[in-house]
This record gives C-alpha cells, sequence and structure tokens, in this order.
C-alpha cells in the first residue's frame, strides 16, 4: 500500500514502530520501574508515589494474585477511579500473567454482570464506593476472590485513614454493603492483600507479545457489550506511537521524563490507559484527578505545579473554559492540548487557543485499536476539522461495502490496518468475522474522505452509535433495556446534537399505558443505566417510524422537529 501520508509527517516523527523491542508488557513496565525508580510516577490528593513504589506495591499484589493460584491468563477485573491502586493493580495483574479486565465504576448492576459473565473474570478489585453494585450480581459471576480498596489506601497512614473516614462518614459515599462468602469466595481489604503479598515473591510470568493484556469493553450491535481483544503486542505499539506522535511537541521540555501529564479522563478508559502507559515508558509523572466533575478543585490542582500534556474530550475543555477561575491558570508549560473520545468543535478549539496558546490536537481511535489511529501533527497551530494522519505503521484505507479501497477524494468506510488493532472479539467469532475485510482491515463503522495529503475526515457514521462526552452508547443496548419498562411497546434511541456533550441521548417510546409519564421513564432508565447512558429526552408518540420491513428508521427520527 502506498503510505503517501508520509509525507506530511512533521520532522522527526518515524514511520515506523517496533513492538518486537519488548517480550511483553511486563518486560516494558519492569524496565522503566528499574531506570526510574527514584521518580515520581505519580501524585494524588498532594500524596505522592514513586516508579520503586509502584514496583514494589504490584509486586506484592501480583504475587498475592498468584498465591490465589488463578489459572495462567485469569480475568482479574478492575473496578477503580482514578487513585494510585488503579496503577498498582493493572501493573500487578499483568506482571502476574493475567489479563485486565477494565470496569466502569459507575456501571449498575445489570452492567456490572454482563461484563463480569462474559469475561469469566474470577477476581476483583474494587473501591468500596462501589461495592453495593457488586453485591447485587456476584452469586451470578465466577468471582471467587474480592480485593476492596478504600479510598484513603496508598494516601499515607494518617492523611489515608482520614480521607477514607471523611469519604465514609462525611460525605456518606460508601453504601452500606455485604459480600457474601460463599463456595470458597474470599474477601480482602487491599492493604491486607498488599501486605500479605509482601512477604511473597512474585514468579515471573510467561506472557508474550500474543497474550491477552486487556479485555476493554465496547458497545455491542446486538445490545451487549463485547470484549476487544488487546494483545501485549497491541498495548506496546500502540504506546510506542503515540511516543512517536507526542515527542515533537516535547522538545522544549528537553527531557521526556520531566513530563506532567494531567490524567482526568477515567484511566479504564482506553484513551487515558494508553497515555498513562506511556507515561511509564518515558518515566513521566501523572497528576490524578479522582473527581473531574468537580471543577473548581480541578483547577486548583492545575494552579499547584507545571502541566505538559492535557488529554481530553471536547466537553472537558469546554467545561474548563466556561469556569471563572480557569483565566487564573498558568499555560507557559503546556505542549499538547490533546482532543480524542468524540468530536472536537471548531468553536471550542479556537477559544481554547485563544485562552491557552497551545492549539487543540484532534485524533481518532477506538477501544479495538488501544485509542491510536490517526491524529494530526502536535506541531500544527491552527485546528484542521480533520481528525488527521494515520500514525506511525498503521495504515487507512476507505472502503466500498465490497471491501474495495476508493481513490482518493472518495468516500467510504473507514478501515484500518496496524499492531495497533485487536485481535478480535472475545468469544464472538461472528462479530470479528465480520469486523474485518478479507484483505485484514478493521471495519470501524465511520464514513470518511481521504485526501491527497492523507488527512482524513468524518463525515457519517454507518452505525447508529451515538457518542456522548467521549463515550459509546449503542442504541441497540438502550432499547433492549427500556422495551423492559412496564407500559412501554417499543422504543427507539438517538443521538442529538448537544453543546456541552457532543451528543445527547433522545428516546422516542410508543406506550400501551396512557398513565405511563416521562419521570417513569427516567426513574427506571436511572436504576437500569449508567450516567452517560440515560436518555436526555424523551418523547412518545403513537408510532414509530419504519420502513416496508418494519425496521424503525432512526434516521428519520434523527431528522424530527
Amino acid at each position: 500500500m502506498d503510505k503517501f501520508w508520509l509525507k506530511s509527517y512533521p520532522e522527526g516523527v518515524p514511520h515506523e514502530i517496533d513492538p518486537g523491542q519488548y517480550r511483553s508488557l511486563p518486560h516494558l513496565l519492569e524496565e522503566s520501574f528499574r531506570k526510574n525508580a527514584s521518580r515520581p510516577f505519580s501524585v494524588c490528593m498532594d500524596r505522592w508515589m514513586s516508579y520503586q513504589e509502584l514496583d514494589e506495591l504490584s509486586a506484592a499484589l501480583g504475587a498475592w494474585l498468584q498465591a490465589r493460584g488463578l489459572e495462567p491468563s485469569a480475568r482479574v477485573a478492575i473496578m477503580l477511579p482514578n487513585v494510585p491502586q488503579f496503577a498498582v493493580t493493572m501493573a500487578a495483574v499483568l506482571r502476574a500473567g493475567y489479563t485486565c479486565v477494565n470496569v466502569n465504576p459507575l456501571y449498575t448492576g445489570r452492567e456490572l454482570e454482563h461484563q463480569l459473565k462474559d469475561s469469566g473474570a474470577t477476581a476483583i478489585v474494587i473501591l468500596e464506593n462501589f461495592a453495593t453494585t457488586l453485591e447485587e450480581v456476584i452469586d451470578q459471576t465466577a468471582l471467587k476472590h474480592i480485593v476492596v480498596s478504600s479510598m484513603g489506601d496508598l494516601l499515607g497512614f494518617w492523611y489515608g485513614r482520614w480521607i477514607t473516614f471523611a469519604v465514609r462518614h462525611l460525605a456518606k459515599m460508601v453504601p452500606a454493603y455485604k459480600l457474601p462468602m460463599t463456595d470458597g469466595r474470599t474477601v480482602t481489604p487491599f492493604g491486607r492483600a498488599v501486605a500479605e503479598g509482601a512477604t511473597l515473591k512474585l514468579q515471573p510470568s510467561e506472557t508474550t507479545l500474543e497474550s491477552t493484556a486487556f479485555l476493554q469493553y465496547t458497545g455491542g450491535t446486538t445490545g451487549l457489550s463485547k470484549g476487544a481483544v488487546l494483545t501485549h503486542r497491541n498495548i506496546v505499539a500502540a504506546i510506542l506511537q503515540a511516543e512517536a506522535w507526542f515527542t515533537p511537541a516535547l522538545k522544549r521540555i528537553g527531557d521526556v521524563s520531566k513530563t506532567n501529564s494531567i490524567a482526568a479522563l477515567p484511566l479504564y478508559h482506553i484513551f487515558a490507559l494508553t497515555l498513562c502507559l506511556l507515561c511509564i515508558r518515558w518515566g513521566a509523572h501523572m497528576t490524578l484527578i479522582p473527581n473531574p466533575r468537580d471543577f473548581g478543585k480541578f483547577i486548583e490542582v492545575l494552579k499547584q505545579r507545571p502541566f505538559h500534556m492535557l488529554p481530553a474530550v471536547n466537553t472537558l475543555f469546554n467545561a474548563l473554559l466556561v469556569h471563572p477561575q480557569f483565566k487564573s491558570l498558568d499555560f507557559a508549560s503546556l505542549c499538547v492540548s490533546q482532543a480524542g473520545g468524540m468530536a472536537a468543535s471548531e468553536g471550542t478549539a479556537r477559544n481554547w487557543f485563544e485562552a491557552t496558546g497551545c492549539p487543540m490536537i484532534e485524533g481518532w481511535g477506538m477501544s479495538e485499536t488501544c485509542a491510536i489511529g490517526t491524529n494530526n501533527p502536535v506541531t500544527n497551530k491552527e485546528f484542521t476539522g480533520s481528525i488527521g494522519l494515520p500514525l506511525p505503521s498503521i495504515e487507512i484505507a476507505i472502503k466500498d461495502e465490497e471491501g474495495l479501497s476508493m481513490p482518493i477524494g472518495g468516500h467510504g468506510e473507514i478501515c484500518i490496518k496496524g499492531p495497533n488493532v485487536m485481535t478480535g472479539y472475545y468469544r464472538q467469532p461472528a462479530e470479528t468475522a465480520a469486523a474485518f475485510t478479507a484483505d485484514g482491515f478493521m471495519r470501524t463503522g465511520d464514513i470518511g474522505i481521504m485526501d491527497g495529503r492523507g488527512y482524513t475526515r468524518i463525515i457519517d457514521r454507518k452505525k447508529d452509535m451515538i457518542i456522548v462526552s467521549g463515550f459509546n452508547v449503542f442504541p441497540n443496548e438502550l432499547e433492549n433495556v427500556i422495551s423492559l419498562c412496564p407500559g412501554v411497546v417499543e422504543c427507539a434511541a438517538v443521538g442529538v446534537p448537544d453543546v456541552k456533550q457532543g451528543e445527547a441521548i433522545k428516546v422516542f417510546l410508543v406506550k400501551n399505558d396512557p398513565l405511563l409519564t416521562e419521570d417513569e421513564v427516567a426513574k427506571f432508565c436511572h436504576e437500569q443505566l449508567t450516567g452517560y447512558k440515560r436518555p436526555k429526552y424523551i418523547e412518545f408518540r403513537d408510532e414509530l417510524p419504519k420502513s416496508n420491513v418494519g425496521k424503525i428508521l432512526r434516521r428519520e427520527l434523527r431528522q424530527a422537529k
């Protein structure tokens, strides 16, 4: 394939990367731990963790997991927000030879049950704030070992205890729960697991680049999320691709290990996860933001020390811009404002550049591609409105329905091939087969055009996926859930433009109970769906538009006034 876009690369960006320089992700992690032992890895609530501490804590937790007798490549769920325990747990699972299953901590019981059952996870590390959700479904899962963490774990003895007390008793953010210890199931506090593991020796894992590192769950066309199988090779490739692309923007720092990246996006999301691993590769540090919705505290954290990389979705950039304290920040050190997860708007980009002097750089990727795909050059000084160029070792093709590549300027489905692209969907052979073309490109569902310089622009989505603040929402799942609401005959979910979220969810309902109200439907959705999946608008109709074969026409509903 003629990679003509390489002519548009910034100076110094390599055309290819080599994941084979590492044997596995643990090889990359442990190399960094040795090189950067004395350097800071993260700061959270003014409490620092060094690379040596990350090494020792993850080795201890990994050894503890191995002592539970988990089978090789066992799936371990991680249900944690942006706290130090996340990186410790992730590194522990990988170093012990197991597979990470990232779980949104805000999931409802229904959503959590599906992901745990589908992945076959036999262990989970969970923040106690969300244990009540696990209690609802635990007996329907294969979980045998539960590690429960509190917010103050790893924040120091006295300060950590104070934070845990405040979260439990002052903020009352930990609902009462009881996790049954039946059929040999164990429930262990995070601190005890680490302490017990510290007396054990972590056994080297036998994982290779072809082993599964993560099951990263994403929306499914059947209404159920499915796990993208990401190998160690996929993740290592994504780290190296991100490094190659972002390094030119950090030249003025001199030493990339001095980079401070802001981790406001959730680490369980593939976008932030990949950037976290890039920081480890560099020996750089992250500023963890456990609750980015508290914009006042978020901005106070940004005031404390120079920051160089700020990855965010368009809605987060917007929310910061409109906050009254935002203009008090010093942006002299900001090198990269990376936008992804959802379409970036030109208005937001223009306002951001005027306020910070650092251009918003838009990129595109998916869970299935480790968040890596295309990106605008980080040396750009203005917003392009495109999703940029294919990153090193990636091929992008615009294909028609038959899988044939379109000429330059022709519109079709954006398809991607590269070492960062998943091997398939976990235990979903039909979905996997449908996802790839005969010549090995993965179909993305996005419709786009590539110009003569290699820049791609998204013009539509083949799928009916809704993107709410960077999170993928599949209408099928919403419709399957809402159809179970008493009084609902049929329903359809669509995305509508929203200034703050990019898109908001609107559902159209046909009911057979004349007394059913919008409030009752909203309450049902609140109980069954996590926050970003709940509809913002609910509209009752006598009937829904359908094709001659009875398929609901979502496009007509999107265009409805």
